[in-house]
């Protein structure tokens, strides 16, 4: 009769042989059933866990694998927003509030090109459109004006709007990624953040350029001011806090050109797309009519 050590010995052995022959195989110690089914359901369960947070972390660290740059996968992520997305960003765009960063409370988790893009597309026509209405609103009455629908500021309305939301990103960008090899204390955006920004910001020059069509001169240059305002706003606090540790006069320089470009845009647009048409004619006597005497009829050519 055996011991109950001869047993113990002899299980061991046998467990010792069998991870001998397979060093990869994993043990398990049960003692009834129950305790069996117990424990294969947590091993499935933790296998499970494992694969959602290898997924999870893959999202979070931008890991996920998409395709190239020639696939339809790969600017799909840039559109990838739903409408309460982008209407929060226009909300935050026509609505700053002081001390809010635009990239860092609206569109850090998500840069979308979606809502820039659509803005860009509205602007180019409200722009045209509006340009046209002016003019016309504001030469009703007069008899030497005929209107002639032009349909080429549509074309140019688009390359100015398009060129100044792709290439002043661009050089924004560029140029704090410079300062930031530089400086290294200067923090920065990527490429498509600060295309956002700036797209998103173009917002409220749409319903401005809509207004622009009440043939009121003063009106129209409130409504620049308060546009350039609301908008310039945007970029000031999203981008002041990128160069503010770096030295005084790079960046308020930085600033100052940012601002500057923003109001040139918007004063241009005003200058070419709702200027007041002058006029003139030939009169009887060779001389010609200004718009303050359109209406008055020249004698100097009648006999005495």
């Amino acid at each position: 009769m055996t011991s109950p050590d001869d047993l113990k010995f002899q299980e061991f052995d046998e467990a010792a042989d069998l991870l001998s022959s397979n060093p990869g195989a994993s043990t398990l110690s049960i003692s009834s059933p129950a305790a069996a089914a117990s424990s294969e359901e947590v091993k499935v369960d933790l296998s499970d866990d494992e694969d959602n947070q290898q997924e999870s972390s893959e999202l979070l660290g931008g890991e996920k694998q998409t395709g190239g740059f020639w696939t339809f996968e790969y600017y799909q992520s840039f559109f990838n927003v739903d409408t309460l997305q982008v209407l929060d960003r226009i909300k935050g765009s026509v609505m700053p509030l002081p001390g809010r960063n635009f990239v860092k409370h609206h569109i850090r988790s998500n840069p979308d090109l979606y809502g820039p893009f659509w803005i860009c597309v509205t602007l180019v026509f409200s722009v045209a459109i509006s340009g046209n209405l002016s003019t016309f609103l504001s030469e009703i009455g007069s008899t030497d004006y005929h209107y002639r629908p032009e349909f080429h500021r549509v074309s140019i309305a688009a390359v100015t709007v398009f060129l100044y939301a792709w290439l002043v990103p661009l050089g924004v960008w560029g140029f704090l990624t410079w300062r930031q090899s530089v400086e290294r204390q200067i923090s920065g955006y990527t490429f498509l953040e600060t295309v956002c920004v700036y797209g998103y910001s173009l917002f409220i020059y749409i319903p401005t350029s809509i207004l622009w069509t009440i043939p009121f001169n003063w009106l129209q240059w409130l409504l620049i001011v308060i546009a350039m305002v609301i908008s310039g706003s945007v970029l000031v606090m999203t981008f002041w806090p990128a160069v503010r540790d770096d030295t005084k006069l790079t960046a308020f320089a930085t600033m100052a050109v940012i601002v500057s470009l923003h109001a040139l845009l918007a004063v241009g647009c005003k200058l070419y797309f709702f200027q007041v048409a002058v006029y003139t004619g030939p009169s009887h006597s060779g001389e010609q009519i200004t718009p303050a005497s359109n209406h008055t009829s020249l004698t100097s050519g009648k006999p005495q």
